[in-house]
């Protein structure tokens, strides 16, 4: 069967948590010294709120009636003391099932995602990576973002 974008619904849910579960899960294996748990995660966070709340987007990844990946984003207006208001959509989740990040369904959930917010009037995309995430790094460099604002950080204990 065809790989199919479309945006996610209440009985998306339990897919969408465990796949939630696993991008936390990754982040904690990586680096358990910045993370929390998964189970930590789980229990405070659900993507039900993004379902829920009219600013937010969720699309899925569907194969086989298998849900194999999603994206989350959100759109706001950003306002600084020093920058000039922008509309502005921001991706807070991205998650594919390792055995299809061929790229394939990668490209296909960024590029549903991004027409969305376009056509919601958003004039910037921003998203957030960690460091060690090369992979997404390189990614989002291939789907044309650039660096914007340098943020470092210097541990002071130890």
């Amino acid at each position: 069967m065809k790989l199919q974008i479309r945006a996610a619904r209440e009985n998306d849910l339990e897919s969408l948590n465990e796949l939630m579960f696993q991008l936390h899960d990754h982040h904690h294996q990586t680096q358990p010294e910045l993370f929390k748990t998964a189970q930590e995660i789980e229990q405070e966070k659900s993507i039900d709120r993004y379902l829920e709340h009219p600013e937010c987007l969720v699309f899925v990844a569907e194969k086989d009636a298998e849900i194999i990946g999603f994206i989350t984003a959100h759109f706001c207006e950003l306002v600084s003391s020093v920058s000039k208001p922008i509309p502005m959509g921001s991706i807070d989740e991205f998650y594919v099932h390792p055995k299809y990040r061929n790229g394939e369904v990668s490209i296909a959930l960024f590029h549903r995602i991004e027409k969305t917010l376009f056509d919601y009037g958003v004039a910037q995309l921003f998203v957030e990576v960690w460091d060690f995430n090369q992979v997404g790094q390189g990614f989002y460099k291939k789907m044309g973002f650039q660096p914007h604002i340098h943020c470092l950080r210097k541990s002071l204990i130890g």
